[in-house]
């Protein structure tokens, strides 16, 4: 049986979902196949072949596809790499290092390597911040900068709302929809037709798939302080599963250079940050 699906045929059900989910993708794209220590990987990329190299990880439960409704901002003037993290729903082999362990830097070593890119921009969501974070520490001359989304392994993690996350899973699809509802609080203004999706998808995979139960690992200061490349970080204060205002102050503190923003009626969610990251990306910091 798989070790991070419910069941075979679930795990089936997912990946036509993911398909589906991917005939939607707005801008011309080209699937890879990525040959890594890890496992082959699975990437999809858009955006001019010249444009600046960006590897886009993405959250728990998360897929390539869960930037659609922002790739065609990014990938305008990006050369957008989105990869689906090991461990997680998708076509990347299903092992699970421990988060803190060298494999999961090892693993980006390949996904580079295997892009043909010396050196690319990092942007990460939820954990994908975190692999983001974890691989700009333990190879800073492979990330020329870093933009970070509701990042998780800053801020301390929310104990509470994550057990009643956990305990909804366990009542079907109403504990799905409720999870789902209790993560999306604080988003706030119209829900367009990408995002509507891509919450529909996340809601159909969680009926299938097994997230990470392990500790996220926290990043201390002044491991924080080693980063030296450009970094742009958003958080949302009404997160319910991060201390995103604990997270922004100790990312302020720790890099007074970094341009850090603190959305106050965002939550886990977050909107609006597309335009901006796609800008700083780009080389646009002024």
């Amino acid at each position: 049986m798989s070790a991070i699906y419910r069941s075979a045929e679930g795990a089936a059900a997912v990946r036509r979902r993911y398909d589906a989910l991917l005939e939607r993708w707005p801008v011309p794209f080209e699937p890879r196949i990525l040959s890594t220590r890890l496992g082959e990987t699975f990437a999809v990329v858009s955006g001019p072949v010249d444009a600046p190299p960006v590897v886009a990880l993405q959250g728990s439960g998360g897929t390539a596809a869960h930037w659609l409704p922002d790739i065609a901002t990014l990938a305008a003037n990006l050369r957008v790499h989105a990869v689906d993290v090991p461990g997680e729903p998708g076509r990347t082999v299903e092992a699970r290092p421990p988060l803190g362990a060298p494999a999961c830097a090892e693993w980006l070593d390949g996904v580079l390597d295997a892009l043909g890119l010396p050196q690319a921009a990092f942007l990460g969501g939820s954990l994908g911040g975190w692999w983001s974070l974890d691989y700009a520490l333990r190879r800073p001359e492979r990330v020329t900068a870093l933009v970070l989304v509701n990042p998780a392994g800053i801020g301390r993690r929310r104990l509470v709302p994550i057990l009643k996350f956990a305990g909804y899973r366990l009542f079907g699809g109403w504990g799905r929809r409720r999870a789902l509802a209790m993560v999306a609080k604080g988003a706030s203004g119209p829900v367009d037709a990408g995002r509507r999706a891509v919450g529909e998808f996340t809601l159909a995979t969680f009926e299938h798939f097994k997230p990470r139960l392990e500790a996220i690992p926290v990043f201390p200061a002044d491991r924080l302080r080693e980063l030296g490349m450009p970094v742009l970080a958003w958080f949302g204060a009404r997160d319910v599963l991060l201390d995103q205002r604990d997270a922004a102050a100790k990312l302020r503190q720790a890099l007074p250079g970094a341009d850090v923003r603190l959305a106050e009626d965002a939550g886990h969610f977050l909107p609006g940050w597309a335009a901006s990251a796609a800008a700083f990306l780009k080389g646009d910091r002024s």
